[in-house]
C-alpha cells in the first residue's frame, strides 16, 4: 500500500483547476459554462477556455451547451486497471462468487487514502446499486474499506483519517476515531468485516482481506439487501465462499 502523498511545494494552479473542473462535471453530472463558473467561483471566460481545451483534447464532450466528462477517460482507466496484477488474478473468482451467491461480488483497493472499486461482478439476484468500477469511496464506510484499514499500520490509518475525515453516509456509519480503531482490531482478529447499512441503507456487506505475505493488497466482498444477507447466511454460506476465493487469489497473486 502506498503512503499518503505530500502536498507539492509549488502546485501548478492550472493543473489543479483542470482537475477541479473535471471533478465538478462529474459531481454535477454535467454543467453549462455558467453553472461551472458559478460552482467553482471562476470567471466564465476562464471556465469556457478550460472546457474548450478539454473538449479539443477529447476529455470533455459538449451537447446543447452542457459539458460532460468524455469517454476518453475509459482508455486511461482501463490501462491503469490492466496494470494491476490483482485485477487479473481476481476476475475469475469474482465471477464465481457472483454466480454462487447471486449477489454482487466486489474487489476494492486503496489509493491515496480512498477505496477504489477495482472490479465488480453482478449475480443473478443482485440489486441495483450506486457503485461502479473505478468509483472511489471513503474506507471507513464499507466492509471492504474497513478490512483494508484493519491491516494497515495505525499511523497510516491516522494519516488517512486526518486527510479524509470520518464523514457519515448513514446513521450507522462509524464517525468516531477510537470507535473505528476498536472495530479495526476486531476485524483483524476475526479476519472479516461487516457493513450493516453503514454506506447504503438496506444493504449489508461482508468482506475478507486479500494478502500478500503480511501486507494487504485489497479486499473482497459480497453485498446484498438486508432481507437476504442475514447473519446465518453470511456465516454459513457467504463467508466460506469469500475465504475460498481470497485463498485462491492470494496463491495466484504470488505464484502464477
Amino acid at each position: 500500500m502506498e503512503q499518503t502523498p505530500t502536498e507539492p511545494k509549488t502546485p501548478v494552479k492550472t493543473a489543479q483547476t483542470t482537475f477541479r473542473i473535471l471533478e465538478t462535471l462529474k459531481s454535477l453530472d454535467g454543467a453549462t459554462v455558467t453553472e461551472l463558473a458559478s460552482h467553482l467561483d471562476i470567471p466564465k471566460s476562464s471556465a469556457h477556455n478550460y472546457l474548450r481545451t478539454l473538449e479539443h483534447e477529447g476529455y470533455v464532450v459538449e451537447s446543447g451547451g452542457e459539458y460532460e466528462v468524455g469517454l476518453r477517460f475509459l482508455d486511461l482507466g482501463g490501462y491503469a486497471r490492466s496494470r494491476e496484477r490483482l485485477y487479473t488474478v481476481a476476475t475469475p473468482e469474482l465471477k464465481r462468487l457472483a454466480e454462487t451467491t447471486g449477489e454482487y461480488a466486489n474487489l476494492l483497493v486503496e489509493e491515496h487514502g480512498l477505496g477504489v472499486f477495482l472490479a465488480r461482478d453482478r449475480g443473478e439476484h443482485a440489486v441495483s446499486l450506486d457503485s461502479y468500477t473505478g468509483q472511489s469511496v471513503r474506507l471507513h464506510t464499507t466492509a471492504l474499506g474497513k478490512t483494508i484499514l484493519a491491516y494497515l499500520p495505525r499511523e497510516r490509518v491516522e494519516s488517512i483519517i486526518d486527510r479524509h475525515g470520518l464523514p457519515a453516509k448513514t446513521e450507522r456509519t462509524i464517525t468516531d476515531r477510537e470507535t473505528l480503531f476498536e472495530a479495526l482490531a476486531e476485524i483483524r482478529q476475526r479476519e472479516c468485516a461487516h457493513d450493516r447499512e453503514e454506506r447504503i441503507k438496506g444493504l449489508n456487506c461482508v468482506a475478507v482481506p486479500v494478502l500478500s505475505g503480511e501486507s494487504i493488497t485489497g479486499a473482497l466482498s459480497v453485498s446484498g439487501p438486508v432481507s437476504r444477507m442475514d447473519e446465518d447466511r453470511i456465516e454459513d454460506e457467504i463467508l466460506p465462499e469469500l475465504r475460498r476465493a481470497a485463498n485462491i487469489i492470494e496463491l495466484n497473486q504470488t505464484h502464477s
